[in-house]
């Protein structure tokens, strides 16, 4: 589109608003009806270790809504000389999983629990055993379950429980309402029905009837919606909120919200069964679209939908990049201390590529990037470790690749549940994260974690944002009857660019070695868990 014609689509309101609450970056996109960004605005921000649990600041949740808006709408300003007063539509994600309660009136009861704590295995374990489905750790039940045998005083005060995404949509709309992708992370879906598993509501009163709670879990949960439907609208103070200027105006449809796993999916057309992607970031997930049902309850796999309903085998790695960019954070200090300014892009692209020259295995180093615990290998506590023995082979190369493969050693343990125990049909792979922003590298690594092809799309570095984007979209612009894989197919990606990688025989057996040794190292890795206390001090 022109200039001119973007300068009138965002005048008329023809565009659609993503904004999404990622671990470490909220970001807003504003795209136009052929699908391309506009603008975008951001606001970084971390999780917190407080009290035991990890977090983030109600406040930063308010401040980086506003702050990503604002960016965005002054690039709006700055590019094409308007005002932003409308948009078409709006969808907001986030970070799947976690617990934020509230009582009658609208006060979050206890800080943010997020994805990310390991905290909840009791409960997991009970709640699993009781439902025969399983129920990990990071989902909304398995904390408030957790709460529950803790007897913490704030469970019988709790009038709704919801995801990060479904808050920010509930502040906005006033509508308790959550897309049915992130509704899977807060309790198990039945598929037929499209709504929370009935049988399974009705056990979890049952279990807890004794304590006399004034809430049954039906009246915590939020409304499930599929993708396509309207979730609610902006109020005057949902407006007010986004923009303190006063000058976005109300009205305006807002579609389910989602969980960044179910962006992840549309950014990347792959919410068609016997499709799959995988989400690279502070965490790594592959989301599977599964044909049938698993043979049996896997704690290792996660069983959640596409957005609009779909089962999805999920293989979630608490731990995946954090690490690495740490290590990337020491380099930049060497060479600045060397007097040599790097950019971070030039940083990233000289020492990844560095792993292209690698012995295949690594030349025997071992890394763990365990920031926080990591439910698929059963380390309840992060402690990132670098080990070689004397024999090793300590190159930069090696040690670049060594870190590129730990980032998906425990994604691959679970894969390998769903290809070889389960034997699984994959058609196709679609990684995206910002890993990907450097060529070749990330991909052939993960084309020989996982022994398939990776495809990254040309669309890959758009995110999820713009996946939700995309979602806000499908609600306004869909046909009668269009489901969301044929919008996806035939309208947004009809003429997408990607780039196919296939795995090299020499590249999957050198991860087969490292594996091997990653599985055999666990006790070097629960050891540290044991003997290296969180404040550093044995």
């Amino acid at each position: 589109m022109s200039q001119v014609d973007v300068k009138e689509a965002i005048t008329r309101g023809e565009t659609s608003l993503g904004i999404e609450f990622g671990s470490t970056r909220i970001k807003a996109v504003l795209i136009d009806r052929r699908f391309e960004t506009i603008a975008s605005g951001s606001f970084e921000w971390e999780n917190l270790l407080k009290d035991g649990f990890w977090t983030y600041n109600q406040e930063d949740m308010i401040t980086g809504l506003q702050t990503a808006y604002r960016e965005l709408k002054q690039e709006v300003e700055r590019e094409y000389g308007v005002s932003l007063e409308t948009v078409g539509s709006i969808g907001f994600s986030a970070m799947m999983h976690g617990y934020l309660a509230f009582d009658s009136t609208g006060e979050l009861l206890v800080p943010f629990r997020t994805w990310r704590n390991a905290t909840t295995g009791a409960a997991a374990r009970e709640l699993t055993d009781l439902f025969q489905f399983n129920i990990p750790e990071r989902w909304s039940i398995a904390h408030l379950y957790q709460a529950i045998l803790d007897q913490e005083e704030h469970v019988p005060r709790v009038d709704f429980v919801t995801t990060l995404a479904g808050y920010i949509h509930w502040l906005l709309t006033g509508n308790k309402a959550i897309g049915i992708g992130d509704a899977s992370g807060v309790f198990p879906i039945d598929e037929a029905a499209h709504n929370y598993h009935p049988a399974m509501v009705k056990q979890f009163d049952e279990l807890i009837a004794d304590r006399g709670y004034p809430w049954k879990l039906e009246q915590l949960l939020p409304r499930v919606c599929l993708a396509g439907e309207q979730a609610g609208e902006l109020t005057a103070e949902g407006a007010a909120i986004l923009d303190p200027t006063g000058m976005l105006q109300p009205g305006i449809p807002l579609c389910p919200p989602e969980g960044d796993a179910g962006t992840g999916m549309v950014a990347t057309n792959s919410v068609r069964k016997r499709t799959g992607n995988v989400s690279v970031g502070t965490s790594v997930f592959a989301m599977i679209v599964l044909e049938k049902e698993l043979s049996k309850v896997y704690p290792e796999i996660d069983m959640v939908t596409t957005p609009n309903g779909s089962p999805v085998g999920m293989v979630h790695a608490n731990n995946c990049s954090s690490d690495l960019n740490a290590w990337m954070g020491l380099f930049r200090e060497f060479s600045e201390a060397m007097g040599f300014s790097a950019d971070s892009g030039k940083l990233f692209s000289v020492l990844l590529n560095k792993a292209l020259e690698a012995d295949p295995d690594g030349g025997g180093l071992l890394s763990y990037g365990y920031l926080s615990g990591e439910n698929i290998t059963g380390i309840d506590q992060g402690r990132p470790l670098f080990v070689r023995s004397p024999e090793s082979r300590f190159t930069l190369a090696n040690f670049m690749r060594t870190h590129l493969f730990t980032a998906f050693g425990a994604l691959k343990i679970g894969m390998d549940i769903l290809t070889e125990n389960e034997q699984v049909a994959i058609d196709s792979i679609l990684a995206h994260g910002g890993l990907f922003k450097t060529p070749v590298v990330g991909q052939k690594m993960l084309a020989a974690a996982l022994n398939v092809p990776i495809s990254v799309m040309s669309t890959a570095g758009e995110g999820g944002a713009w996946g939700m984007a995309l979602l806000a979209s499908y609600m306004t612009g869909k046909g009668p009857e269009e489901k969301l894989e044929e919008y996806l197919e035939q309208t947004v990606f009809k003429d997408a660019e990607g780039q196919k990688l296939d795995p090299e025989q020499r590249d999957v057996e050198g991860f087969g070695a490292f594996i091997k040794r990653y599985e055999a190292g666990l006790a070097i890795e629960q050891a540290a868990v044991d003997h290296l206390v969180e404040n550093g001090r044995g």
